[in-house]
């Protein structure tokens, strides 16, 4: 089969031809429907280096993953054959207290992990080739609700359920007199627009530096859109009433949009940081409102998943995309690097 590997740190994937993956016990073979491509692939390619994680090339990357079940290991129960699936993309050990209530993503004991901190496509063999295993695949696999097809599932693994976590944590304060602002409308923030409006009354403020990015926020059901220069806290503390808002997320992380996420929070907000960018905020007594709250999260959960999953399938999340064959994978990257990618790039074998 063939499979885009990352072979080296600081290095372009190449596409190359592959064993089929064999099941062990407990282990599931799916075929790829569609695998994502994120930006944090980006950094595993660019940023990393030798000794900055537990694991290392090479691998097959791909995170974001849905497909159809194609073999199943000895021992694997309540999955068939031929049944459309998603991968819930973090693996951790399975019996942490954590990973018991379905967030692997913040795994306690990740040595007994099938990849300290990783999973498919981090570490281990992800999605971007024809076949993919799966490891413990009866719990790592959510069956696809109807209506719902692999090559539209796939992108909600992460850039779905990861803004649907940062929107849910949040719940209490997104009240129908609150105001959300999303800043940084791609992969991730036009599905973060959606997952307010699907699941809140609170009013929508879409923030980006790029005009058709705005153009698709609103689509997706923002209220009002800001384009970022220098009076973007401004227009966004106008439209709230000089209040702020509750909720902030920024899908970017970078230094310019902490400053402004930071800026614009109302006191008991919470300023809830996405994108990994790379940037830091300076925090201390008078540099943020009272009260307000400022958190990192990675990904989301289990049952989380399943919530976006269905969510999709009645018409309520739905990811805008822009779809490449398995031998073009590597244009997706290259794409998305120089922010020409509408949504979120999705690899269809």
């Amino acid at each position: 089969m063939k499979a885009l590997r990352l072979l080296a740190w600081k290095s372009e994937p190449e596409l190359l031809e592959m064993p089929e993956p064999e099941p062990g016990p407990g282990d599931v073979v799916i075929r790829v429907g569609g695998a994502g491509a994120c930006h944090s692939d980006l950094h595993l390619m660019h940023d990393f280096e030798a000794g900055l994680l537990p694991w290392s090339p090479p691998f097959t990357l791909g995170h974001e993953n849905a497909g159809w079940v194609h073999r199943l290991g000895p021992g694997v129960a309540g999955l068939e054959v031929g049944q459309p699936v998603a991968v819930y993309g973090p693996w951790g050990c399975g019996r942490c207290e954590r990973c018991l209530a379905g967030v692997e993503t913040y795994c306690e004991d990740p040595a007994h992990a099938p990849i300290p901190g990783g999973g498919g496509g981090l570490g281990l063999d992800g999605g971007m080739a024809e076949y993919m295993l799966v490891p413990d695949g009866a719990r790592r696999l959510i069956p696809l609700p109807d209506g719902l097809e692999p090559t539209a599932a796939a992108p909600l693994t992460d850039a779905g359920l990861t803004p649907y976590h940062a929107v849910r944590r949040s719940w209490p304060k997104l009240t129908p007199r609150s105001t959300a602002v999303v800043i940084g409308v791609g992969g991730l923030g036009h599905m973060a627009v959606q997952a307010i409006k699907a699941t809140t009354a609170a009013r929508v403020i879409a923030v980006d530096s790029r005009a058709e990015a705005l153009e698709m926020a609103a689509r997706c059901g923002a209220d009002t859109t800001v384009l970022t220069g220098n009076d973007a806290a401004s227009q966004v503390m106008a439209a709230t009433g000089g209040r702020g808002a509750e909720v902030v997320i920024d899908c970017v992380g970078v230094d310019a949009t902490l400053v402004l996420g930071a800026s614009v929070v109302r006191q008991l907000g919470d300023l809830t940081i996405v994108g990994i960018g790379g940037g830091s905020l300076t925090t201390g007594f008078f540099t943020l409102p009272y009260e307000a709250s400022v958190q990192t999260i990675y990904w989301g959960s289990r049952p989380e998943l399943a919530d976006v999953l269905a969510l999709a399938a009645r018409g309520m999340l739905t990811p805008t995309t822009t779809t490449y064959s398995l031998e073009n994978a590597a244009q997706a990257y290259r794409d998305l690097h120089e922010g020409k990618v509408n949504g979120r790039a999705v690899v269809v074998p």
